[in-house]
């Protein structure tokens, strides 16, 4: 077993730290595995697939590495609360998504709240891709600036119409994480 390996970037102009995790699990296979014979269903939330639950064990095994990340690079030592963990995989078609799963979206919009993905494909893929709202200028949106964000995107909707397939005209790409088998990204 490979110990992780913990490198943490800067994203964009607000330089918001992204901790990328190789040899985040210590058994990838055991864990496709268990996707495998998961029984999926229909995302909630906007989600363009399907998700299933997490083995048992999967959240015990990774806290310790994910709880030093939270403390030394998020600040934000002491417990974890898990709020939403489970295998995803995006399944709708492109032309199919909705104007929302078009959009680029926040996980959360209060500074604790931390996301994580574990990318599993034996093969890699694309991705993770993070994004500057072009009118705000914002990478992030927080408590503080999302009224201001989402009166603008409204604004932009309501005079521009909905965004275009397949991603919204009113973002600029300004950091990618690039998806490798055992390899999990943390980022606000």
């Amino acid at each position: 077993m490979s110990r992780p390996d913990i490198i943490v970037h800067h994203l964009g102009r607000e330089k918001q730290p992204l901790v990328v995790i190789d040899n985040f699990a210590p058994d990838p296979d055991a864990l496709r595995a268990a996707a495998i014979a998961a029984r999926f269903g229909p995302a909630l939330h906007y989600y363009p697939g399907i998700r299933a639950p997490l083995p048992a064990d999967y959240i015990p095994e990774q806290q310790p590495v994910i709880a030093a990340v939270l403390a030394e690079v998020f600040g934000q030592p002491g417990p974890i609360q898990f709020i939403d963990a489970s295998f995803s995989m995006v399944t709708a078609e492109p032309m199919a998504l909705s104007v929302n799963q078009r959009l680029p979206h926040c996980d959360a919009f209060a500074v604790e709240r931390i996301a994580l993905i574990h990318y599993l494909s034996p093969e890699g893929g694309d991705g993770t891709a993070f994004f500057r709202h072009r009118s705000t200028g914002f990478e992030t949106v927080d408590e503080a600036r999302k009224p201001i964000y989402f009166d603008q995107l409204g604004a932009e909707i309501r005079y521009g119409g909905p965004p275009p397939w397949p991603m919204s005209t009113a973002t600029r790409r300004c950091s990618n994480a690039s998806c490798w088998p055992k390899r999990g990204i943390i980022a606000r």
